[in-house]
């Protein structure tokens, strides 16, 4: 063999064998390209679009620490439902808001999540709404009646497992539900009945309230108007109850469940703006047939007033102070068990 012949079937066999490598070389896959979080504005600020979806998300809560203090004439918890001395508590919201348009109209979820003081985390409201329809667990109509102060009281109930629709006209609301009051009402069937109407006119907002508990047959109906006047927002509000319904049920049975209400009551509020962080809120109340004693007690007559200061800060963007004092006024015809409680607190609440 002569170095020509050698040095052509080397080449030969080295081009060969480097052919064989080249199909069997692994080739690394291109990296999938990364999808960024977007922001979603179709349903207010604060949404974005969950990845790979059409669906806006929204997050949101709060983190509540109170200092709560009383003055207690009736055992542990005075009428406010405070400790005789002092009880502090630390509370926590996550809200989760999901929404997404569809053939029929705006699909939208919502999960509130609350725990305080250690206790079992719990869905305070869980509900699905299309539209002006909504369904699930959440805080009704009735929930919005009364003054911007703190020492006001009537429903005593108002998160069910309910059906309701809202025909919103943006300057005017009306809405119609029905809840399950199973459990609160203590008969047969369970069933109540909701209502609102709603307007704003200018510088006056007004709201009309009506509820009826099907088995009890007792209903309610109250209503609150709202006016810009000087520096400030006045709102005036009353309420009577046929008798005791699932809406205004008081609970003796338990001090820690205290719940407060009367056959009618009246109020007055004045929310002074003064500065762009520090709102005064100054707020009086008067009850007849407080607790519905009148009503179980043969004889028995009760009636009180309550009133109340409440002062909030804006420390800074989602962080706000707020201070209250508050008075009550229980009086009777069997002078023994006349009251008078005052109580308060001081609170600091992180929002997000």
């Amino acid at each position: 063999m002569n170095i020509k012949s050698l040095l052509i079937g080397s080449a030969a066999a080295l081009a060969a064998v480097s052919g064989a490598q080249a199909a069997d070389a692994i080739v690394a896959a291109e990296p999938e390209p990364m999808e960024y979080v977007r922001v979603c504005d179709a349903f207010g600020t604060g949404f974005f679009y969950i990845p790979g979806t059409e669906t806006c998300l929204k997050i949101g809560g709060e983190v509540r620490v109170t200092l709560n203090v009383g003055d207690a004439a009736w055992g542990d918890l005075d009428v406010f439902g405070n400790n005789t001395d002092w009880a502090s508590e630390a509370r926590a919201r996550v809200d989760f808001d999901a929404r997404n348009d569809s053939e029929i109209g705006t699909i939208r979820s919502y999960i509130q999540l609350e725990g305080s003081n250690g206790g079992a985390v719990a869905a305070r409201q869980a509900f699905i709404e299309v539209g002006g329809f909504r369904v699930g667990r959440f805080v009704t109509f009735n929930d919005d009646f009364g003054l911007p102060g703190e020492s006001d009281f009537f429903y005593t109930t108002s998160r069910f497992n309910s059906a309701s629709y809202t025909y919103d006209g943006g300057s005017f609301k009306a809405g119609l539900g029905v809840d399950d009051l199973s459990g609160i009402s203590g008969t047969s069937s369970n069933i109540g009945l909701q209502g609102v109407v709603s307007g704003s006119f200018g510088a006056v907002s007004a709201a009309l309230y009506g509820t009826y508990d099907v088995d009890r047959k007792e209903g309610t109906v109250a209503g609150n108007i709202a006016a810009e006047v000087g520096p400030g927002t006045i709102t005036a509000a009353a309420a009577y109850s046929t008798g005791i319904n699932a809406y205004t049920l008081p609970d003796f049975t338990s001090a820690a469940t205290f719940s407060q209400t009367s056959e009618w009551t009246v109020g007055l509020a004045y929310a002074f703006k003064a500065t762009d962080k520090l709102t005064l809120t100054a707020q009086a109340n008067y009850y007849d047939n407080y607790m519905f004693l009148e009503d179980t007690v043969p004889g028995f007559k009760a009636k009180a007033w309550s009133a109340d200061l409440l002062a909030e800060y804006k420390l800074a963007e989602g962080l706000a102070a707020s201070a209250n004092i508050r008075y009550i006024d229980v009086d009777t015809n069997r002078r023994a068990l006349d009251d008078s409680d005052w109580a308060g607190f001081l609170r600091l609440t992180r929002s997000f």
